[in-house]
């Protein structure tokens, strides 16, 4: 859910879905043979890294209009407040926030010139003090120069001490013991109370100091509106009635300037419609989510396009709550994680995408990291004999077709958004799956733009699929999504044994050792059920052949400056 797993954050992802199977769980028949797994990883080794027609900033044309789709539009533009940690929202910051830090295509960091001509990371007696230069030019839209009070507000706003403030994540933040002046406003000197390894993913938006200095301004500054920014771009026009975000470029940004004269957001809704429009000209560049296999043939016959892929850090899952009445019993959930034949789903959501039908057995590394290990254990298999025996044992006895306990009827809500047709055919698979095991599965489908704020921020669900979208500093994610307390652990799962194995993970300074930790606390997340890993998702992007530096970036930031039309 593009998460924060960007430096926290979180958003369903759109798709289209292919089928669904009339069966349920096909008693282990859909299981990869060793040959299939094999050919899956060596074909995962095949897909680049990143994908976006690399140009040389000289040989971009100046001016044009790029128009893209996004699926969800957001009414919260704060990207540290929870309600506006969708990858959607991020994706249209982009070009307007302050990113202090740069990453490229292999996870690589640098500092980004264009906000900091330095940042220096220093430990010294087990003390980490991290020292960031701003540049001289750096300046807000309303004038404000950029400054330490910039990243003092940002820390004091998301560090979790006040509690008033809904951060989508604090991890990091909490861990920073002081932020103050250096030798002048433009250095910033941010000392750790115990060292953070993932520091270089932090203050990221960087947010200005008024808006974070109260929690009302936290809440209301970005609400449906975007007053200050600090990019390439700046705002034309927020068209509430059309969902459509107009940017030009801003004559008063001190680096390159942009190659684009315009750039437009549009919300639609539909992979379908969004291919429709891709097709019909009306806008530049798409996403082909999974389950879609209909609308990447469809984008592949278009003239003049351009199929870009890689490998990212985003992942689709099953959220489980682990608040909900029935499924406060941990048996009950290793019940529904048994009865669930993970391989189906995938096999559905891939099929004919031209993608390596592999299923994820890792809540922190993908399956191409160097990290990654199968950490599922027998709860990543499907086992329809178990998962009966367990609701046998937690008291649900058969009756008729559902089980029942006490005169009530085991059944479950399936929250999906409407219109993203891979969560309606996922719920079915799942819905088919389970009846087999005796648990009544109700698909309830929520509008779109309320799917994240009305009902999974707020634990209004049983099960619920959708995508958490990565960055390049996987093991910063664990304290965001897993970890007591925090707004991004949907399930409100806890586990004082877990948050002690995500501490020891996000405080080792080892790279190797951290590595090894993570793999560790993801073992009990597994066995906690808090969420099922169904696969790496896909990045794939439909561009028009000539537009330059954009489409499938992987781990890489995006330059929104160096984008255009090459012809």
């Amino acid at each position: 859910m593009k998460v924060r797993y960007r430096a926290a954050a979180g958003v369903a992802v759109l798709a289209l879905s292919v089928a669904a199977c009339g069966g349920g769980g096909g008693e282990g028949g859909n299981q990869p043979s060793a040959e299939q797994s094999q050919q899956a990883e060596q074909q995962m080794a095949a897909v680049p890294t990143i994908s976006i027609n690399a140009t040389a900033y000289d040989q971009v044309k100046d001016g044009g209009t790029a128009t893209l789709a996004i699926g969800q539009w957001p009414t919260q533009w704060n990207p540290s407040h929870v309600d506006g940690n969708q990858d959607d929202t991020s994706t249209m910051l982009a070009p307007l926030l302050p990113q202090l830090m740069l990453f490229d295509e292999e996870a690589a960091y640098k500092p980004n010139p264009d906000f900091a001509t330095s940042i220096d990371n220093v430990i010294e007696n087990g003390v980490q003090t991290v020292t960031y230069t701003l540049n001289d030019k750096a300046t807000w839209s309303d004038g404000t120069p950029i400054t330490w009070k910039d990243l003092e507000a940002q820390w004091k706003a998301t560090n979790g001490s006040n509690k008033d403030y809904t951060p989508a994540s604090t991890d990091g933040y909490d861990r920073i013991e002081s932020v103050t002046k250096g030798a002048t406003d433009k250095i910033a000197i941010v000392k750790y109370s115990k060292p953070y390894p993932e520091w270089m993913g932090l203050f990221s938006y960087l947010m200005p100091a008024k808006t974070m200095e109260s929690a009302d301004a936290y809440k209301k500054d970005y609400l449906q509106k975007i007053p200050v920014t600090a990019g390439p771009f700046k705002v034309d026009k927020i068209d509430e009635g059309t969902k459509t975000l107009t940017l030009v470029r801003d004559d008063k940004w001190w680096g390159n300037p942009a190659k684009l004269e315009k750039v437009i957001f549009r919300a639609i809704e539909t992979p379908d419609a969004q291919v429709n429009a891709f097709a019909n000209g009306e806008i530049d560049a798409v996403e082909v989510p999974s389950g879609a296999p209909a609308e990447l043939k469809r984008a592949k016959e278009v003239p003049g396009a351009d199929i870009r892929k890689s490998l990212s850090p985003n992942w689709r899952h099953f959220t489980v709550n682990n608040q909900s009445e029935i499924l406060k019993d941990k048996t009950i959930r290793h019940a529904i994680s048994y009865a669930i034949n993970r391989d189906v789903i995938a096999q559905s959501d891939l099929k004919d995408m031209d993608w390596p039908v592999q299923t994820l057995g890792n809540h922190v590394f993908m399956n191409n990291h160097k990290a990654y290990v199968d950490n599922s254990g027998d709860l990543g298999k499907y086992n329809l004999e178990k998962a009966k025996q367990l609701l046998d044992q937690a008291g649900w006895k058969q009756e008729g077709e559902y089980r029942k306990k006490d005169g009530k009827e085991l059944d479950l809500n399936f929250v999906i958004p409407t219109s993203t047709p891979v969560s309606q055919s996922e719920g079915e698979l799942t819905q088919a799956m389970l009846k087999e095991a005796g648990v009544k599965i109700n698909i309830k489908a929520v509008p779109l733009d309320k799917f994240f704020n009305d009902y999974i921020i707020k634990g209004d669900f049983d099960i619920t699929p959708f995508s958490w979208i990565g960055t390049p500093l996987p093991i910063g994610g664990l304290a965001q999504i897993y970890k007591t307390g925090s707004e991004s652990n949907f399930p409100k799962a806890s586990d004082p044994a877990l948050d002690a194995a995500i501490e020891a993970a996000v405080s080792e300074m080892d790279p190797a050792k951290a590595e090894q930790l993570a793999n560790e606390a993801d073992k009990m997340i597994w066995d906690m059920v808090h969420t099922i890993p169904l696969y790496q998702r896909p990045e794939i992007i439909a561009t028009k052949n000539t537009l330059a530096n954009y489409g499938a970036f992987g781990y890489k930031t995006v330059n929104w400056a160096e984008i255009g039309f090459t012809g």
